[in-house]
């Protein structure tokens, strides 16, 4: 079993959305390094459910892998905002999964504070420059944040 943390803008789907709905199609991934992440994904992996682009960007929660991945339709649902004019029904370069609430944090483990901790001075969230929607963390790093809930 692999872990990741995946991004999502609250207003889009937070992790209060994902306890709600219980399951969601993870979509609109538009960078290649992202996707390919998101095509390693194995149902049964697990992820930190990461709150960006808000006033309180962190680590929310934890949910799990329900699907391997498959085209993304956004990609073809011209009133999407990640409808990609390339894109067709045999070439969608992108990729969706499904995936399912595990547990939220009671509160959002921020950006700020998992700066400081040691153990994570590899973990991609935290160069300088990354801005990827899905990254692998690796299982050291999964613990390290894990005990901090």
């Amino acid at each position: 079993m692999a872990h990741w943390l995946m991004k999502s803008e609250p207003d889009e789907l937070s992790i209060q959305d994902l306890r709600r709905l219980t399951r969601a199609r993870w979509d609109g991934v538009r960078n290649y390094q992202a996707r390919n992440f998101l095509r390693q994904m194995r149902a049964g992996d697990t992820f930190f459910f990461y709150h960006s682009s808000c006033a309180q960007p962190g680590i929310a929660g934890i949910g799990r892998i329900a699907s391997p991945a498959y085209p993304d339709p956004t990609a073809l649902d011209p009133q999407s905002p990640y409808f990609d004019t390339k894109a067709t029904a045999e070439k969608n370069p992108w990729s969706a999964l499904d995936v399912e609430f595990v547990e939220a944090f009671p509160e959002v483990l921020r950006l700020s504070a998992l700066k400081t901790l040691a153990g994570l001075e590899n973990l991609a969230l935290l160069r300088k420059g990354n801005r990827l929607s899905v990254m692998p963390v690796e299982p050291a790093e999964w613990r390290v944040i894990r005990t901090l809930r």
